[in-house]
């Protein structure tokens, strides 16, 4: 019996077992979805960066007020920041550069109207 030299690799198998387990990557992975509003915030000369908790007012461009990514009216935002403490909380606003301008200051007449002292304003330096 003679003997053949092994001079190539059969890549088949190899490729289809490579395929198999991308299916099967692709197919159990999950995706993360960022879900956040889009909002085109303003631009600002100085930043200063925030303490990770703070509670989140969005107003979007078109005048749609969320709270903590939560749509609600302006009525159900002065009820839940009445809930707040107006010394210890921080508020954040992020206000969409094209909304109405009478949107933010409702906004800003509430929180000081309650008392808040801790307010930024998000912006895009």
């Amino acid at each position: 019996m003679r003997k053949r030299k092994f001079t190539e690799i059969n890549v088949v198998p190899f490729i289809d077992i490579v395929l198999v387990l991308l299916v099967i990557v692709l197919a159990t992975a999950t995706f993360i979805v960022k879900k956040e509003l889009p909002v085109d915030l303003p631009k600002a000369g100085s930043s200063l960066d925030l303490p990770k908790k703070s509670i989140t007012i969005t107003i979007d461009s078109n005048g749609t007020f969320f709270y903590q990514k939560k749509r609600v009216t302006l009525e159900e935002l002065k009820s839940k920041l009445s809930l707040l403490n107006p010394k210890k909380d921080l508020i954040t606003i992020d206000a969409d550069q094209k909304s109405q301008f009478q949107k933010f200051v409702a906004v800003v007449d509430i929180l000081k109207s309650k008392g808040f002292q801790k307010i930024s304003i998000t912006t895009v330096k």
